[in-house]
């Protein structure tokens, strides 16, 4: 029975009223369904008692969108189960419930010699969590984000009923939609007439023109629905992956590889960016705690660093593009000598634990001086713009941080002109001030065309940022798209607006 399910809050919880993005909320009761079945129950009785519904996974989200404003938390951690690799006339594919974290999918995935592409730094996230949030990476440059990567979907409405989408199946007529859920109630309806900008993004709804409507349903962040299961596409694992971290004098020399990079015939699945900053702060942190052991010497001379990896059928069919490269290092200042080079997976560990040691180092040191000051946090961007204002961009990112005084890293997916900058202050006063030049940045961002948030969502934290980039018609069609799927707001409030 629901009444079963459902238990009321307790001290016991506390660490479910919380997500990465440190923000904490509040909640009444909380539930941990085990089936599709006992999801449904818990809805319906959440229906009946007029509580509203925060959905979770993990919690490793940055906006959060995991933190219950009141009401029941639906945490779906325990429908983790993963089931056989499926292989028909279009490939290869794996269905999961939402709970089953991309660590453990990858382990039984590899295991068969094959593939998901989706690749967010913390991989103890859920599957469910990534779709909700059209989870992406340093691999997105390449392989896109969670949505390309998605078959299928069964999803619980706010009443109770079960929607099933299969890609290919339901398309848009233009901006008009109908769907008919599992007891044949029928969704009709019109999705927002917006034009998304042309770059990374994944701020509001994602619509199109005679859209797959399996597309709108990633990417909602838990506000139309209930993801009971997922089904994913699966690829051939890359026989042959090379890997280089690539160290170069400035940042100019840097950005200029980066346009280089972009270029190559054989296309790198990934280019990533670590400032001056970034590598000085990952020195003091290989200098002070064992935990950065693994991350090679950087030497004194290292300015910048961008990390270019590729896939391949075979080393031999990579020796090219990798000639390109160190050819292209030479010429803008570099050296093979300032170059990490990896052909194996043992190679490439160390250049991974680099990649993934600048958010690690900064949340460590943030949380050193939230002992002193417990409301301190970073401010981290997540903004993208296109290719012609990368240069712009950065100059920007760099200009204001100097002018404020403020200290900060710049790392992340330039090869998508998305990268991260984390202010990181050292006091309150510090932390308007970045938050001002925040919003100042995301005002421009949007004049150039880009997105207010690239990869991590809305969520709660962003959605005063949403409103820079879509007009209030557009927003109030965000708002009417999500009433026909939950008439009641129950799912998810706050979450987008």
């Amino acid at each position: 029975m629901a009444q079963d399910l459902i238990r009321p809050w307790s001290d016991e919880y506390t660490d479910y009223l919380r997500d990465e993005s440190r923000r904490v909320g509040t909640a009444d009761f909380i539930a941990f369904p085990a089936t599709e079945a006992e999801v449904i129950e818990v809805i319906n009785e959440a229906r009946a008692r007029g509580v509203a519904i925060t959905t979770q996974g993990a919690r490793t989200g940055l906006v959060a969108g995991a933190v219950p404003y009141g009401g029941l938390v639906l945490n779906l951690s325990r429908m983790n189960k993963i089931g056989e690799i499926g292989n028909d006339d279009s490939g290869h594919s794996l269905t999961v419930q939402p709970g089953a974290t991309l660590a453990d999918i990858r382990k039984v995935v590899e295991a068969q010699g094959l593939f998901f592409p989706p690749d967010p730094t913390e991989t103890s996230c859920s599957i469910g969590g990534m779709a909700a949030a059209n989870a992406s990476g340093a691999l997105t440059f390449s392989y896109g984000s969670t949505r390309n990567w998605v078959q299928s979907l069964r999803m619980a409405l706010s009443d109770g009923s079960m929607l099933s989408l299969a890609r290919g199946e339901s398309h848009a007529s233009g901006r008009s939609f109908s769907l008919a859920t599992e007891d044949g109630r029928v969704i009709s309806g019109q999705l927002p007439s917006y034009t998304q900008p042309n770059v990374k993004s994944a701020a509001g709804y994602f619509v199109a023109d005679d859209m797959d409507m399996l597309a709108l349903f990633i990417g909602m962040e838990g506000t139309l629905g209930v993801v009971t299961e997922i089904e994913l596409r699966l690829i051939p694992k890359p026989k042959a992956i090379n890997g280089l971290t690539i160290f170069l004098p400035s940042e100019e020399a840097a950005l200029k590889f980066v346009r280089f990079a972009r270029g190559i015939a054989s296309r790198p699945v990934a280019i990533e960016y670590f400032n001056h900053d970034a590598l000085n702060l990952l020195r003091g942190m290989k200098s002070d705690n064992p935990a950065f052991v693994e991350i090679p010497v950087l030497k004194p001379h290292y300015h910048t660093a961008v990390y270019i990896e590729f896939h391949g059928d075979s080393d031999e069919a990579l020796e090219e593009a990798v000639m390109q490269v160190m050819d292209a290092i030479m010429e803008i200042g570099g050296s093979d000598e300032d170059t990490w080079y990896a052909v194996n997976s043992r190679e490439l560990e160390p250049l991974k634990a680099f990649r993934h040691a600048t958010p690690e180092a900064v949340n460590l040191l943030i949380d050193e001086r939230k002992r002193s000051n417990p409301d301190l946090t970073k401010l981290g961007t997540d903004m993208s713009v296109p290719d012609d204002s990368l240069e712009a961009a950065m100059d920007m990112y760099n200009a204001g941080l100097k002018e404020n005084g403020l200290e900060s890293v710049i790392f992340g997916h330039i090869g998508n002109n998305h990268v991260h900058v984390n202010i990181l202050p050292r006091d309150m006063e510090e932390y308007e001030r970045g938050k001002s030049l925040y919003l100042s940045w995301a005002k421009r961002v949007v004049e150039m065309g880009g997105s207010v948030s690239a990869e991590h969502g809305i969520g709660k934290l962003k959605a005063p940022f949403l409103k820079m980039m879509y007009n209030d018609e557009d927003i109030e069609q965000m708002r009417e798209l999500k009433m026909l799927f939950d008439p009641d707001g129950r799912l998810n409030p706050g979450n987008l607006f």
